[in-house]
C-alpha cells in the first residue's frame, strides 16, 4: 500500500479523480469494523506528530487522531499512525489508505475545493516564518535580499515565499527539499542561509540542531496558516464526528473540563456541560453519547493538548497567543453541542 501511495504521489493531485467507492465510503463503519483507526501523520516533528526511539507517537495531531479513536471506538489507543511526506499526504487522504489525515497540514481554498477533501476545523492557528543562525546578524526577514532558503516541496510554503520576496523586491536561491528533517540537515550543514516554514515548524526544528540556542525564529509572520485535521469528501457522518471531535476539546477548555474532572463532571447542572458528556448528540453521529466524555478523559482538552505538546513548559516553549481561547485573547472559538 505504501508503495501505491508513492506512486500516486508522482501525479499531480489535482487531477485525481475520486471513485464512487472511495467518495462515498463509510468511514466509520470501516473503521468500527477494523477496530483501529488509520491516520496520516509526518514523518516527524516534534510537538505535532513525532515518535520516539520505540516508535510511541506524540503531539498536537497525534492527539487529534486519538481524541476521535477515543470517541468512535472508546480507546485511544487504537490508532495506527501512517507517516507521509507533503508530497504522499492528500494522495494517501483520497486513495482511501488512511481514514483522516492530522499532519500539521494548511487549510486554504484550492485545497478544500479542488482535492475532494474537507478540513475539519484547526487545531492550530500559525503563519509562516524564518529561521536564519544569529551568527548571520539579521534581524528582519527585509534583510534577507539574495539569501539562498531551505524549503520542503509541496508545501504552501512555496508560493508564500514567492509572493513575500516579490512583494519586497527582494531575490533569492531556493533549495528545495522533501521532508521536514532534509530542511534542517541542509540548514545545519550551511547549505542555505534561511530556513522558512510555518513558525511552529521552525520552533519544532530548531529542537534538532546541536546547539538550538545557536538559530532564532525571525518576527515576521508572512502568511496564515490555519492548520488542521482533513477527511475525504461524500462521507459526511465521518466529517462531523472529526469535527465535532476538535469542536467538543474546544469547547471543555472554555468550560472547565479536564481529563481529571471529566467523570465527575458529568453531573454538573451546567446543561451545556451535561450535554457536552452525555446527551443526544453522539446518536446524531452515530456513536456513543459518551463520545466526548472518553476523548476528554483519555486525551484531554484543547488547552491540556496545546501545553503537553507544545507549551511554555515542553521544549517548543511556544505561548499560546492567537490560539488562546476567544475569551482569553486568542482566536480559538468552538460552537455549542447543542
Amino acid at each position: 500500500m505504501k508503495k501505491l501511495t508513492i506512486a500516486l504521489a508522482a501525479c499531480a493531485v489535482t487531477a485525481f479523480t475520486l471513485s464512487p467507492l472511495a467518495a462515498n465510503a463509510a468511514t466509520l463503519d470501516n473503521v468500527k469494523k477494523r477496530g483501529m483507526l488509520v491516520c496520516g501523520v509526518s514523518t516527524g516533528l516534534p510537538g505535532f506528530s513525532n515518535p520516539d526511539s520505540k516508535n510511541n507517537w506524540s503531539g498536537i495531531d497525534v492527539d487529534t487522531c486519538r481524541a476521535v479513536a477515543a470517541a468512535v471506538l472508546g480507546d485511544a489507543q487504537k490508532v495506527k499512525f501512517t507517516p507521509l511526506t507533503a508530497k504522499e499526504r492528500f494522495t494517501a487522504l483520497q486513495s482511501g489508505e488512511i481514514d483522516m489525515l492530522s499532519r500539521n497540514t494548511t487549510w486554504t481554498h484550492t485545497r478544500d475545493t479542488s482535492l475532494g477533501i474537507n478540513f475539519a476545523g484547526v487545531n492550530y492557528y500559525d503563519g509562516q516564518g524564518f529561521m536564519v543562525m544569529k551568527k548571520l546578524g539579521v534581524k528582519s526577514a527585509k534583510e534577507l535580499n539574495g539569501a539562498s532558503v531551505c524549503l520542503q516541496a509541496g508545501t504552501t510554503t512555496e508560493l508564500n515565499l514567492a509572493d513575500y520576496f516579490r512583494e519586497h523586491g527582494m531575490k533569492y536561491s531556493p533549495i528545495t527539499v522533501d521532508t521536514s528533517d532534509q530542511t534542517i540537515k541542509g540548514f545545519e550543514a550551511g547549505r542555505c542561509d534561511i530556513l522558512t516554514s510555518d513558525q511552529s515548524q521552525l520552533y519544532s526544528l530548531r529542537t534538532k540542531l546541536p546547539d538550538p540556542n545557536a538559530a532564532m525564529v525571525l518576527p515576521e509572520i508572512i502568511s496564515k496558516e490555519p492548520l488542521g485535521p482533513v477527511v475525504r469528501q461524500g462521507d459526511d457522518q465521518w466529517f462531523n464526528i472529526v469535527k465535532w471531535v476538535l469542536y467538543a476539546q474546544i469547547n471543555a477548555e472554555e468550560m472547565g473540563v479536564t481529563s481529571k474532572n471529566a467523570e465527575e463532571m458529568k453531573s454538573s447542572k451546567n446543561p451545556s456541560i451535561a450535554r457536552l458528556l452525555g446527551g443526544d448528540a453522539g446518536a446524531k453521529m452515530g456513536i456513543g453519547a459518551d463520545w466526548a466524555l472518553q476523548a476528554i478523559k483519555q486525551v484531554g482538552n484543547y488547552g491540556e493538548m496545546f501545553e503537553r505538546n507544545v507549551g511554555l513548559n515542553t521544549p517548543m516553549k511556544i505561548a499560546r497567543g492567537v490560539n488562546a481561547l476567544w475569551n482569553k485573547g486568542g482566536i480559538q472559538y468552538a460552537p455549542p453541542v447543542r
